[in-house]
């Protein structure tokens, strides 16, 4: 709570100016739009009355030069909103003295053989898209985030299928570990028969007998054998990614695969994209992405303080 009053502050001082900033331009491009309108009606109105070919194909090709300029002008907009913002928001994260520099990548997003690496989803994701892709530190920990959307071929019909779309997060700890153990939402064990079978495959196994009833009614946990279980997956750990689970009511899959810790939360919606034709100064507007991002980031810092 304190951290989002601390937020709120911040975004009286800093981000409210640049919102109004890109709010001006959001106007300009309306004020465009309109006076584009009425000079297209009115070309449209010149080739009705002259009604000569040649003049219609000169002005077809100044309408059309035109109307680009106008996407151009629009895409340029959306495409430098949201990394104005988000780097801002970084700013105030990476104050915390326990966070080194936070760096924002809008077209980047992390390499697909990480994805695999965690183990979460067994899928060859042949459709694999991302972007936002944020690079930083917490303590000793190294990690990265970024939104993607992953899917995969249907076997029955020709249409891809939904594997992941949310936030994807990597992280590696300073200290070797080994052994493997991933967490999964029960809830959509129907869909990870595939994950579960390829993770037995390897030598792994169903664990329950450490955990919490509460932690196990909500989530399948599988391990490696000879790892403890205990020591990764600590009482604590079990509590806050249940916690995150219910403030939220989004599914989160975890994974410690050796000296690497993978989180993904679902996300059905792109946040902090911005509106063309309703305004975006809105602190709820940026608040939701902070709260999204601060979620990942607590739950990097709770596996820190218990691992």
């Amino acid at each position: 709570m304190e951290r989002l009053h601390e937020f709120r502050l911040f975004y009286n001082h800093t981000l409210h100016p640049e919102l109004l900033r890109m709010e001006r331009k959001r106007k300009r491009l309306l004020s465009l739009l309109a006076l584009s309108c009425i000079f297209l009606l009115l070309i449209v109105a010149l080739q009705f009355y002259i009604d000569i070919l040649a003049v219609t194909l000169i002005l077809l090709i100044l309408v059309g030069f035109y109307i680009a300029y106008l996407v151009y002008k629009i895409r340029e907009f959306k495409i430098t909103f949201k990394p104005n913002i988000v780097r801002l928001i970084l700013d105030f994260i990476d104050d915390d003295i326990n966070y080194g520099t936070l760096s924002y990548e809008a077209d980047k997003k992390i390499p697909k053989k990480d994805f695999l690496k965690s183990e979460l989803f067994a899928t060859d994701a042949p459709y694999y898209e991302g972007e936002d892709f944020i690079k930083g530190s917490y303590r000793e920990m190294q990690f990265e985030l970024c939104e993607l959307n992953v899917k995969e071929y249907s076997k029955v019909r020709n249409r891809l299928n939904y594997i992941f779309k949310g936030i994807f997060l990597q992280g590696i700890y300073s200290e070797n570990k080994s052994g493997r153990i991933i967490v999964l939402p029960r809830d959509y064990q129907q869909y990870q028969a595939r994950t579960v079978k390829t993770f037995y495959a390897k030598g792994g196994k169903l664990v329950n007998d450490v955990l919490k009833r509460s932690f196990d009614e909500t989530f399948i946990t599988l391990a490696s054998r000879g790892i403890n279980i205990e020591q990764v997956l600590s009482h604590e750990m079990q509590l806050a990614l249940l916690n995150y689970r219910e403030e939220t009511g989004k599914e989160i899959y975890v994974s410690f695969i050796n000296n690497k810790v993978y989180v993904a939360v679902t996300e059905p919606k792109d946040i902090l994209e911005p509106e063309l034709f309703y305004s975006n100064v809105s602190f709820d507007l940026v608040r939701e992405f902070f709260e999204e991002l601060q979620l990942l980031l607590s739950i990097l810092e709770d596996l820190d303080v218990n691992n």
